[in-house]
């Protein structure tokens, strides 16, 4: 008897986890054309397994990168910029949602630039007014829409390797933002253009 009221049970739940699937599919679709990936699609896919404590329901993310193609596991597809952009989507989904107050992404821009770049560091800036957001990179469109920023620099010796951790004012927030963008000793008109 307790074996077919939880089988109804897990049954009841698989077809609300379908009809949720159906819309986080459509909210991080949302989330990836805003972040320049228009016609990637995502489907939750939903398969039978054992009955446990949690149902009885295994899933899986797929996705399809271009119009046509099937839906494929992530890990089999996916570029590292595209995985960076899909991780970043199914986090701003999942967010709000979720009760982790501080979000860590390194190198979350891995393998973009330019205006997909900038979407990215607007995207971060956007999860950052419901949770701490931790961003290690070394792309200025996403460094400029932090509202804190720390310099990491590692110094070695023969026998020693340590690491510095230093908090930057407005003028070493300016100078680092103009070194990412042109590199050693920038010029005046990098460091106004980063100023901007």
């Amino acid at each position: 008897r307790l074996l077919h009221e939880v089988t109804d049970l897990a049954k009841q739940l698989t077809a609300h986890r379908q009809q949720l699937a159906e819309q986080f599919s459509e909210r991080v679709g949302k989330e990836l054309s805003y972040l320049d990936m228009p016609r990637v699609r995502l489907v939750v896919q939903l398969t039978q397994g054992k009955l446990t404590a949690n149902g009885m329901d295994n899933a899986e993310f797929l996705i399809s990168a271009n119009a046509g193609e099937p839906p494929k596991p992530i890990a089999q597809i996916a570029s590292g910029g595209e995985l960076s952009r899909m991780m970043l989507a199914l986090k701003a989904v999942i967010a709000q949602r979720d009760e982790i107050p501080t979000l860590i992404f390194d190198e979350i821009d891995t393998g973009v630039s330019g205006r997909a770049a900038q979407k990215i560091g607007k995207k971060l800036r956007e999860l950052g007014g419901h949770h701490q957001v931790l961003c290690v990179t070394h792309l200025s469109q996403l460094a400029v829409e932090a509202q804190h920023h720390l310099l990491i620099e590692k110094h070695s010796t023969d026998s020693s390797t340590q690491t510095a951790v230093t908090v930057l004012d407005e003028q070493g927030r300016i100078g680092e933002i103009a070194r990412i963008m042109g590199g050693e000793n920038p010029s005046e008109l990098m460091i106004q253009t980063a100023a901007e």
